[in-house]
């Protein structure tokens, strides 16, 4: 080659070089860090991708997401929230509840974190107070405590002759002790005894359903929470076996044959952080972003399995039921 040739390849290769940088650069990177699988976190990563659609970032044209998933291991979310703040991600966003928030906050205090579903993030630390978060960190709250004690009424509705129910919780929940305490008062004012079921593996899910029959339980309450959440098909199915009525926090374990549910739309609430998280990309700041709370809760009932178990749904109660399957 010329030398004269060999300069204007070598200038060309220069001039291309920075805009292709330029280009990279360009393209916001977001780290995803969830506490659950991706097998049944279709739906909720559909509305992720929604929000950031909705402030007019696209996956593969102007943003790049990098997925991280636990898989109910909340012990191996420190390390992927590293691995994401290695990364340079312009934002965390954490999903599956408060071991992933609190994993994101614990990993970087200088990178914009967006927490989808923590129940109490002031109490859990994340956040200053709702209204001025503080920091890097802002989010969607879902307000657990109080949901709790509205499960047990709802169940109390649907049996009314239960006088001793069951909550069925992974203990390896931040906080859940602090949640427990509005659905005994609760569960007190109705005269209704309440048992606490921990469960954090398979085994432990079966094991808890065995003494359900020992205990007398008239009803079951299985609270949101990722690692349960994944097991829905399980938990379902072993209701069924064991023919206990059980109030869920989710739409998702009526459709796989639970009896009712009762909270918030976890897509809804994916889909409003992420729109969180589109703001901050282009240029707003996690603490002036208040904390927002579920706009959206749903009533949805299950007809065909109501029936299986010899249960009368109250027509009041299917008047207020915002989905009902028959």
């Amino acid at each position: 080659m010329k030398r004269r040739e060999f300069i204007t390849l070598l200038g060309g290769a220069a001039m291309t070089w920075p805009l292709t940088a330029r280009a990279q650069q360009a393209m916001p990177l977001i780290g995803f860090l969830s506490s659950r699988s991706p097998g049944e976190s279709a739906g909720v990563v559909a509305a992720f991708r929604q929000g950031l659609t909705e402030n007019g970032f696209v996956e593969g044209q102007n943003l790049t997401i990098a997925f991280r998933w636990a898989e109910g291991r909340y012990d191996r979310l420190p390390a992927l929230a590293a691995e994401l703040v290695s990364l340079r991600v312009a934002v965390l966003y954490a999903a599956g509840g408060p071991p992933a928030a609190l994993a994101a906050k614990a990993a970087t205090s200088a990178i914009p974190i967006v927490f989808s579903a923590a129940s109490d993030p002031v109490g859990l630390g994340l956040v200053v107070s709702l209204n001025r978060p503080g920091g890097n960190v802002t989010g969607m709250s879902l307000f657990a405590s109080d949901l709790w004690a509205k499960n047990v009424e709802l169940l109390k509705e649907l049996v009314p002759t239960a006088s001793v129910m069951a909550y069925l919780v992974n203990p390896s929940t931040p906080n859940v002790a602090d949640y427990l305490k509005g659905a005994a008062e609760a569960a007190s004012a109705l005269g209704i005894d309440i048992h606490l079921l921990n469960a954090s593996t398979e085994r432990e899910i079966d094991e808890a359903f065995a003494s359900l029959a020992k205990l007398r339980a008239g009803g079951l309450i299985v609270p949101n929470e990722p690692f349960l959440d994944s097991q829905r098909e399980r938990i379902t199915a072993l209701a069924a076996r064991y023919a206990v009525p059980a109030l869920y926090n989710l739409r998702e374990y009526v459709v796989a044959g639970g009896l009712a549910s009762y909270g918030p739309s976890l897509p809804d609430s994916y889909r409003r952080a992420a729109m969180y998280a589109g703001r901050i990309l282009k240029g707003e700041k996690p603490a002036d972003l208040p904390v927002q709370v579920p706009t959206k809760f749903e009533l949805v009932i299950n007809l065909k399995t109501a029936k299986m178990l010899g249960l009368m749904v109250p027509p009041t109660l299917l008047a207020r039921a915002d989905e009902v399957i028959e």
